[in-house]
């Protein structure tokens, strides 16, 4: 079964870094846009970055300037840089496509920013 396989959460104080990793095993991801997803606790799951076929990236206005999002089609996996990271990116990640294109969600990888 097609699945998403998020990693690379962990405890980190603010103004750290982290790089997630999320690698798809459904076939090629070449042709789809990729996208972050976060859900905070109580909050609904929100798009934080997403990249085209190419390396075009858009993100959303609370990580603009500290979240790069990458892709590497070779390896079917996407890859968020989170750096400047603050209490309130504590959330737990997860990669899809865009809509319509969602496919089940992964069990998405836990980012805690706490001193």
């Amino acid at each position: 079964q097609a699945q998403f396989v998020e990693s690379g959460g962990g405890l980190v104080q603010p103004g750290g870094s982290l790089r997630l990793s999320c690698t798809y095993s459904g076939g090629s991801f070449r042709s789809y846009v990729m996208g972050w997803y976060r859900q905070a606790p109580g909050e609904q799951r929100e798009l934080v970055a997403q990249i085209e076929l190419g390396t075009n990236a858009n993100y959303a206005d609370s990580v603009r300037g500290r979240f790069i999002i990458t892709r590497d089609n070779a390896k079917n996996t996407v890859y968020l840089q989170m750096d400047r990271l603050k209490p309130d990116d504590t959330a737990v990640y997860y990669c899809n496509f865009l809509d319509p294109l969602i496919r089940p969600w992964g069990q998405g990888t836990q980012v805690t920013v706490s001193s």
